[in-house]
């Protein structure tokens, strides 16, 4: 709580936190500043500290106020998509001969970022189940530098205990990086749990319409986020002003939305729990779920995503997405639209081979805001 934001209140800030009016007009939006320069004030002599929007822009600027007053952080920065955010932070935080602990359950595009983009450059990386802090203990080296855990993961939706893989970190002297993509602030802050670093596809539940690519990066170490403040203009992967615009729309309705979304998935997870065709139901909400407990503790509700696998494998799976109506066969999550779609040949087939690889007849939803007795019978039928 400060001064600017004097409320601890999500919802409050959620519509309040860096939505400041304009001050020649009143608009009670903060304008798309849609420029690349601004005119200085002589040599040096920078307007509100203004110079070229690579290094600043006021509309990205309201919306890193507005990220770091969600998730409890002292910075936010913006990106162009969650990967950038992801690369900036991993160039910031790691040099060759470094090693990193990874989930084994994560998104195909953080595998393939490590594996194939930042091992090339002599980092190391090591798989573990986050979930079990002993394991993730095991796998940690003299050289490591970060622990990497999202948390519902993606897309099996596992619960990692934040406070206790944390402790891990410390003891290491190393810092914890949390993907908050799933859950995102209203359901779950990392940095209270004793994070280092927050990560954001804002994209998804952030966004929350499927119109925005974006990324970003909260932190709470203010020398951790001059560095990242100075990698992230020298390498340029910044959020565009319409794009934040759009993210910072968005986020007024997360709450809201976040609340819907959990609803809608618990109904659908019940439903799916007792159907012949279905075999396995991933879903922290449910107690059978290995990560209930934790899950319980740390989040405030459970979120709109879940898994299922379904009897006959890969093929019935791949039909069973084919044959959806309502939810729509795409890629992404977090709209207010449900979408269906097959981990392992679409959003996951980067991890094929590899620890990551995910069950071939596994199916992922991202359970919208619509009426929950539409959805559960477009599933019903996609089941047969």
């Amino acid at each position: 709580m400060s001064d600017r934001h004097p409320t601890n209140s999500f919802e409050t800030l959620a519509i309040h936190a860096g939505n400041t009016a304009d001050p020649q007009t009143g608009a009670v939006v903060p304008p798309i500043y849609q420029v690349s320069t601004y005119k200085q004030d002589g040599v040096g002599g920078l307007r509100g500290g203004y110079e070229y929007s690579r290094s600043a822009n006021p509309t990205r600027t309201a919306l890193e106020e507005n990220l770091a007053a969600l998730e409890g952080g002292r910075r936010g920065l913006a990106f162009a998509s969650g990967l950038a955010a992801e690369d900036c932070l991993l160039r910031t935080l790691l040099e060759p001969g470094d090693h990193v602990v990874i989930p084994n359950d994560a998104y195909g595009g953080t595998f393939r970022l490590f594996a194939k983009v930042v091992s090339r450059w002599g980092v190391e990386f090591t798989v573990a189940d986050t979930s079990d802090p002993a394991a993730v203990r095991a796998a940690v080296t003299d050289r490591t530098k970060a622990i990497w855990v999202e948390t519902p993961s993606n897309p099996l939706l596992g619960i990692t205990d934040i406070a206790a893989v944390a402790a891990v970190a410390r003891s290491a002297g190393a810092r914890l990086v949390v993907d908050n993509t799933f859950a995102s602030p209203y359901l779950q802050r990392p940095l209270a749990l004793g994070a280092d670093v927050v990560v954001h596809s804002t994209t998804k539940y952030m966004g929350g319409h499927s119109d925005v690519v974006g990324g970003a990066l909260v932190v709470n170490d203010p020398d951790l986020a001059d560095e990242l403040v100075f990698h992230q203009n020298a390498m340029g992967a910044v959020a565009g002003p319409f794009d934040a615009w759009l993210v910072l729309r968005g986020i007024k309705t997360l709450a809201v939305r976040m609340d819907r979304h959990s609803e809608n998935a618990a109904r659908i997870a019940e439903m799916l729990g007792g159907h012949a065709r279905v075999t396995r139901v991933l879903y922290p909400g449910l107690s059978g779920h290995p990560g209930h407990e934790t899950a319980a503790k740390q989040m405030r509700s459970f979120g709109g995503m879940l898994s299922f696998q379904v009897a006959g494998g890969e093929e019935a799976a791949v039909e069973v997405c084919n044959r959806a109506q309502l939810f729509t066969l795409g890629e992404s999550l977090g709209g207010v639209e449900s979408l269906i779609e097959h981990p392992g040949r679409m959003t996951h087939a980067s991890a094929a081979g590899s620890a990551l690889e995910v069950p071939a007849d596994l199916v992922r939803l991202s359970v919208g805001i619509e009426s929950v007795d539409d959805l559960l019978t477009d599933l019903r039928q996609a089941l047969g």
